[in-house]
Formats: C-alpha cells, structure tokens, sequence
C-alpha cells in the first residue's frame, strides 16, 4: 500500500470538495433522497382505533424539506392493497409532469408491491407546499408538508424567525373515508361528514376523549415565531385564530406577500399561509387556545365541530409552581360557521382575500401576463347526473348528485392522458373539445334552470406553449351557490379580479390588479361570485384543474389542460421515466 499516493490523493478530493464548495453551482443545490413507505397504521383517535394508510407509519406524514434549487427524488414504495400516487401540491414541475402525481392525468397508480421514484427540481419557489395522495380519498390520511427553503446565503423578505412551525389542519374520521366515498357514490347522495378536524394530526380537547390528544405550541416572551399553515382537510374551508395575538401574513402558496395583520385567516383545502407570531414581551399568566373550524357555503350537513390547540409561554423559574391548568384559558372568537344564515360572513372572507397582494419587489417581481392571448370563461358548480335505470338515488329529486365545470362533468380515463398524449395515442382516452365559454348562457347566480343535469366526458383544452391565459371562474347556484377552492397543477396562476354576482366582461376588466395580484396554486371561487387569474403557459404537459373539496372532484368537477411542446429543447417534455407505473 503507497501511503504517500493515497494522501496526495485525499489532499487532492479535500481541495476539490473546497472548491465545489465555494463555487456558486455546487453550494447552491443538491439532490436530497428520500423513501416513503406506504404502509398500513392503526391510529387512535376519539377512542376510536383503525388502520389508516400513512407514508412511513406517521400522521401527518413525513416533512419534506428542500432548498429553493435542489432536485428531490422521493421513492414511493406501496405496501398497501389500495393503488396509491402522491402529488407534491403547488411544485410547478417544469418539465417534471411526470412526477406531478394525479392518478389516471400523469400517471397510472402505483400498484401494491409496486414502487416509483418522483424526480423534480424546485425552481423558483421557496415558502410552504404540502404533498398528499391524488387517488379516490386517500388524501384523508396521506399526507404532509413540503417546506422550501430559500438559497443558501438568502434570507427571508422579513425578520429572521427565533423558530419555524409548520402546523396542519386535517380531517378525521372514525370510518374508512374510502367506505364513506363509496357509498355517496353509490346512492348518489352527499357523504357522510368528518368526525373531527385536527391540528397536526390531533383533535384537541374539545372533542369527547381527546383531552391528551393536543397539538401544544411552546413558546418563550418576546420572540418571533413563523407558523406554516397548511390546510390538508379533505372537504372543509378552515377559519384560524390563536386567542389574544395578532398574525403577520408574509406568505401564501409558496410566494411572498406584501405583510398585513389579522386576527383571523380563512385558509381553504391545498392552501398554505406563512404567519409571523410575535410573542407578548414578557410571560403572560395564562394559556391560549389555537382554533380552526369550518367556513360552510352550501347545503346539505356539516361538520361544525372546532379543533384546538393550546399556545403554552414558558414560565421563568420562579412562577415553575404555577401549574398551567390553574392559568385562565383564553379563547378567540371565529366567524360563525354557516355563511348561508350570516352573509357578512362570505363578505368577511372576500374581505380577507383582497388583503392578499404579492410583495412584488425587485428581487420578487410579480410577473403578470399583461397582454391575453386567449380568454377562457368557466362556471363551477353542482348539478345532477340521471339515477341508474331501476333503482332509485338519494340525491336531489331522486337523481344523483354531479358537479362540473361548463356543464361537463369530468370522468377519469382507464390510462393516463400524459402517456397517451406524449406517444400521440389519445384515442378513446380523452377528446380535445372542453368548451371555452358555457355552452348554454343563464344568469348564473340567479334563479336555476329548471334542468339541472350535467354532461359526462374525458375532455381537455389544448394551449399552445407560452399562450398567456386569462381565465374567469364563475360560481354557480344551480344546487345552491358555494365557494369552490380552485387548484390548478402544473402553474401558479394571478388572482387579478374577484367580485359577487354574474362576471361583467364589459365593467369587471376595468377594476383589474396587473401590479400585484396575489400568485397562487389553489383560489377560492366565492360563493355566488367570480375570480378572474391569469397565468403564462410556459410548462409543456397535461395538467389538472379541479375543485379541492374532495366530494366535489369525485363528482367531476375537474378538467384538463394541455400545454404542447415549445420550438427550443428546454421547452419539450421529456420522455417518460422508466420505472413509470403502469395501468
């Protein structure tokens, strides 16, 4: 053995690694790994015990952290009998869509025994995503947050948190969600609701038996804090507010927002907000209750119970004798539940929503598509689907209940569009024809049609690479007008109109933000309103867009678009990864 060589050797890897280190590239990104095993769990909650299914026996599942740059790959190995994907919710996926995760759109589910390897870069994001199951209602609990990093050597658009938090709003359900899923679908009627909401995956103490199962924030006087709020819930709106301290919104799906304070945040399913938590100066003697709990637009029943959480200061030596449970427990006051009953409710939440603007600054500009290439107008909402011959249905006047956006009600293919669309095989899989406008004109947020049944089919809308889009979403009452949280994969797209009432394409453009609108991946439609985005259409791919109630997608209200390729090699789609699963 020549000592010598082997030292010259490693001094020679040492000055490499110092180099790689210091040069911009080698610092700035890496590639993480990561494994996550989807496995059965039994979990206890409201001393109800079941199997859950949950990505490396946790619930919430695991963090994924990454810096703004890196490339992930993260293999999913199914151990389970349900065929299972994963979306990582708000990454755009440039030139990734094969790792973009909807079951049937992207990707064919990954079978039991089976595994495959998500692989994508972060570009240009930073801030708080989730990553769920995208199948049936697996979503319920397979689920957890994604939390981008900014660059190394950069640092946040505010003040340097003392300590980060993520904190996410689940649903629970003392049932299989998959049993509850399938018999709406099979009567035709609205599902049964949630037994609990959770914070970070607990109940809290204001659920029977629960009174262990708290999620507890510990925090000392005078620091600031960044909570990342994430809702994962799979059907309900969640309002938030922690007793007796104010919250700085700097964040919001991923892009930072101008800050504004409030004592309340409305934070819809797929949405994430990044909070500043300034804690009182010095220890107050007493404990207070975080709550979340529904905000509930349309008919049918609810789950209109509240989740709790508890904000504990650390106590200084002296008061140490001063058990917490003899302090006073402050409590916020959250709007009422039922907008339906309390209109200044839905106007407290469009309210809310115009607070939100991007920070658009010079290193965060907001990259508004100022000029249209196309205009798209879609209503969103419920309607009904014939009952099968011979049998009869629970849903409104013995149908079933549908939902769908221009009147189609989207029906998931047997293969995955993008496979069938990158090998030119479309065919039986999907047709190009979703409409640009409704097919049929009414006064949308007025008095129905006496007809309320909706069309079925596979249909998308075809984009040319970088067509700039503006899209109106557009409530409708057919069933009941309900605010209808919008996301759409593959894009961020700008919030820069919003209103109640029927779209007016002659006024409502005039009151346009172009200069900085709220980005975002997921926007709630108000009920018996309107939103106007836009976005750029640079990501070649097919990409879903679908409500983020849960009930609503298994009922259809979801599309697809279809980005082609652009002229440059940097602007065509891959092809597809071999470990790819099949249908």
């Amino acid at each position: 053995m020549h000592l010598p060589c082997s030292t010259s050797m490693a001094a020679f890897l040492f000055s490499f690694c110092v180099v790689a280190l210091l040069t911009p590239e080698f610092a700035s990104s890496i590639t993480r790994h990561y494994t996550f095993n989807i496995e059965y769990h039994n979990v206890t909650r409201l001393c109800n015990t079941r199997s859950i299914l949950s990505v490396n026996k946790k619930f919430p599942g695991p963090r994924l952290v990454a810096r703004e740059g890196d490339k992930v790959l993260i293999k999913v190995i199914n151990h389970v009998s349900n065929n299972v994907t994963i979306h990582w919710h708000g990454v755009k996926q440039l030139r990734s869509g094969w790792a973009d995760g909807p079951a049937y759109i992207t990707q064919c589910p990954i079978q039991m025994g089976q595994s495959y390897t998500y692989n994508f870069t972060i570009q240009g994001q930073r801030g708080t995503l989730l990553w769920h199951a995208h199948i049936s209602w697996l979503r319920s609990t397979i689920y957890g947050p994604i939390i981008i990093l900014p660059k190394r050597n950069e640092s946040y658009p505010f003040v340097k948190p003392y300590k980060e938090v993520p904190i996410i709003l689940g649903e629970w359900f003392n049932v299989d969600p998959e049993a509850v899923i399938n018999q709406a679908l099979q009567t035709g009627a609205g599902p049964n609701v949630s037994d609990a909401f959770t914070i970070n995956g607990l109940p809290g103490p204001l659920y029977n038996c629960s009174s262990k199962d708290v999620f507890k924030l510990k925090v000392k006087p005078g620091k600031t804090y960044l909570l990342r709020l994430i809702n994962a819930a799979l059907n309900d709106e969640l309002f938030f507010s922690i007793a007796n301290h104010t919250l700085t919104v700097v964040e919001a799906d991923a892009v930072y927002t101008k800050p504004f304070e409030t004592d309340t945040l409305l934070i819809t399913p797929g949405q994430t907000t990044n909070v500043l938590l300034k804690t009182k100066p010095n220890s107050p003697n007493a404990t207070f209750l975080i709550l979340a709990s529904p905000y509930f637009t349309g008919g049918g029943t609810l789950d209109n119970t509240t989740t709790a959480g508890i904000l504990e200061y650390e106590h200084p030596i002296t008061n140490r004798h001063t058990s917490n449970k003899t302090l006073p427990l402050f409590k916020p006051s959250l709007p009422p539940f039922n907008a339906t009953k309390f209109v200044n409710v839905t106007q407290f939440v469009q309210n809310l929503a115009k607070k939100f603007r991007s920070l658009a600054s010079k290193k965060f500009p907001a990259n508004v598509p100022q000029t249209v290439d196309k205009k798209f107008f879609f209503t969103v909402g419920l309607g009904t689907a014939p009952c099968p011959q011979n049998s009869t249905c629970q849903g409104p006047n013995g149908l079933k209940f549908a939902a769908s956006v221009n009147n189609f009600s989207f029906a998931l293919p047997s293969t995955a569009m993008l496979q069938a669309h990158f090998s030119g095989q479309s065919n039986g899989v999907y047709t190009t024809d979703f409409p640009a406008n409704p097919l049929v004109t009414f006064n949308y947020t007025g008095t129905p049609p006496n007809d309320t049944n909706v069309a079925n089919g596979t249909k998308a809308l075809v984009l040319p690479f970088n067509t700039s889009v503006e899209l109106v979403l557009q409530d409708t009452s057919i069933l009941g007008a309900e605010s209808h949280p919008l996301h759409l994969h593959g894009f961020n797209f700008f919030v820069v109109g919003q209103g109640f009432g029927n779209y007016d394409p002659n006024k409502d453009p005039a009151k346009f933000n172009l200069v900085d609108p709220i980005e975002r991946n997921t926007g709630g439609v108000p009920a018996g309103g309107w939103i106007a985005v836009r976005f750029l259409a640079d990501n070649p791919g097919v990409w879903l867009m679908h409500c983020h109630l849960d009930i609503h997608t298994s009922w259809g209200l979801r599309m697809a678009w279809i980005v082609q390729d652009g002229p440059q090699a940097n602007q065509k789609l891959p092809p597809p990864p071999s470990d790819l699963p099949k249908c």
